[in-house]
């Protein structure tokens, strides 16, 4: 309310002083109009126009906002992941694929909350550092099963380390999703760092689990979100030796281990349609992707050939290819 001030002057007289705001009479044929359509609008089961404006306002308000803390944590990604720089510059392309209700291709279920314990609907972040030169191929492979299994929500960014990235290796993990600035609504967060580092490198708590290291072990961490290991602990052993067999002798090893690789694989295939168990699993991941890196395909043994070409009958090695070529 304005105040009066009240001051005695000379000579016994009394100076009041008024108030320098002035009031402003509301516009009463104007609220009656707006009283009216709103209670119209009321009456025939309408949203009031009013109202609908002041939602359609916040939800932009809020929109700009989830963008924004969207950009600032993939800046705090970078750098509270092993070894990054504070100068970095960063090229994001947030995205996911539209999960199915169930994974097509992998039988087993796992439960986020059982695996990794309840976490009250946060946003659980993945964040991988690869080296541009040597894409990790299984993963691309995996990413895309996350995607059918969860919704995952994928961001691509550029370490300052690196000068420049192939187009392909900045769209690896699919088109921006539509619902990208609310991380709420995802399950998984699926950060790629292309980066100069001389080991893939992997983060799932950022703020306090040590890094895991290796394209194969990071590789048994994200399967296991998707199928757990088979329960015979000597099958499960198996699944181990060929992904350690894939990546340390077909992937790095030197012409005549590749050989001997493949001539197991040729011996394996004959026994069985996969090379552990009855169905697909992280074993003929790794090795389809690490012979395919190791050469052409029309070179492998006959055994090896038929399995290549059920793999790609499951339609889950597109990303690869398009990364080989």
């Amino acid at each position: 309310m304005p105040m009066y001030q009240v001051k005695p002057i000379c000579g016994g007289e009394i100076k009041v002083d008024l108030p320098t705001c002035m009031y402003k009479l509301p516009n009463i044929h104007a609220e009656q109009g707006n009283r009216c359509a709103s209670e119209h609008a009321l009456q025939n089961g309408e949203v009031d126009p009013a109202v609908k404006a002041l939602e359609a306002r916040q939800d932009e308000i809020m929109r700009k906002l989830y963008e924004l803390k969207a950009a600032v944590e993939g800046l705090a990604k970078t750098v509270t992941t092993p070894d990054a720089d504070l100068d970095l510059t960063v090229s994001s392309s947030l995205s996911s694929h539209s999960p199915s209700s169930s994974c097509s291709v992998l039988q087993g279920t796992a439960d986020l909350n059982a695996l990794l314990g309840q976490d009250l609907g946060a946003l659980r972040d993945i964040v991988i550092n690869a080296n541009p030169a040597q894409p990790p191929l299984t993963l691309l492979v995996l990413h895309g099963l996350l995607c059918q299994r969860y919704r995952v929500l994928s961001t691509v960014h550029i370490h300052s380390s690196v000068s420049s990235v192939p187009p392909q290796l900045l769209s690896c993990l699919g088109p921006r999703h539509a619902d990208s600035y609310i991380r709420q609504r995802f399950q998984l967060g699926f950060t790629l760092i292309w980066k100069d580092v001389p080991k893939l490198q992997m983060k799932f708590s950022v703020q306090n689990m040590c890094p895991i290291e290796g394209e194969a072990n990071v590789a048994r961490f994200l399967f296991r979100l998707l199928a757990p290991y088979p329960s015979d602990p000597a099958l499960a052993t198996l699944v181990d030796s060929w992904v350690d067999t894939a990546f340390f002798q077909l992937a790095e090893g030197s012409a005549k281990e590749r050989a001997a690789v493949l001539r197991a694989l040729n011996a394996a295939l004959g026994r069985g349609s996969w090379l552990v168990g009855s169905e697909l699993s992280l074993a003929d991941i790794a090795c389809y992707c690490c012979v395919l890196r190791s050469g052409p395909a029309s070179s492998t043994p006959a055994n090896v050939q038929r399995w290549l070409k059920s793999c790609d009958n499951l339609g889950l090695f597109g990303p690869t290819m398009a990364l080989l070529q």
